[in-house]
């Protein structure tokens, strides 16, 4: 990427394999309903930035990492499935509010930084699983999963295609420093 490039970016926690296994397992039976989201796409969004100049990157890195040192002990659960107009997802329990700790420390660093700007309703920590373009009104029990213990976020470049939006990690972090 050359420094005058706008790339697509997000910050999310990576799933752990085992978590992404049960996921994909409990996805199959969904496939007729819309588009799957395959298993390397899976993952828990903190932060939504859009497009930024690709020189901004390693700002973004800075304040991902900055949070991530402060957040250890997050555990996920599922609770729910849930639909929106679009996509279909996994909505979790956050025990304890690490995980909204550390994605409202993060979206306060980002936006302090000027690349990111907050949403108007408060973060909801899910998974998105299933992408339609007609509702399909699905009334589905959300898949045990144990507790979801992910140990890094990672900042991911998203390019879009006629296929579906492609991620890719451009740099991880440990949670916990």
């Amino acid at each position: 990427m050359a420094d005058g490039d706008r790339i697509r970016l997000f910050c999310a926690l990576r799933l752990p394999d085992e978590a992404v296994e049960r996921l994909v397992a409990w996805q199959l039976p969904l496939a007729g309903a819309g588009r799957l989201v395959p298993a390397q796409n899976l993952h828990v969004t903190l932060a939504f930035l859009g497009h930024l100049a690709a020189d901004r990157l390693p700002d973004v890195v800075d304040a991902l990492r900055r949070s991530s040192e402060r957040a250890a002990g997050i555990r996920l659960a599922a609770t729910r499935y849930r639909e929106t107009r679009s996509v279909g997802m996994l909505v979790l329990d956050d025990e304890g509010g690490r995980a909204t700790a550390l994605a409202d420390d993060l979206q306060e660093r980002l936006e302090r930084a000027g690349l990111y700007r907050r949403e108007g309703r408060p973060w909801l920590p899910h998974v998105t699983v299933l992408r339609f373009r007609e509702r399909p009104r699905l009334r589905v029990e959300p898949p045990d999963l144990g507790a979801v213990v992910p140990s890094d976020a990672a900042a991911y470049l998203s390019r879009l295609g006629p296929s579906g939006a492609q991620y890719e990690v451009l740099e991880s972090v440990a949670l916990g420093g």
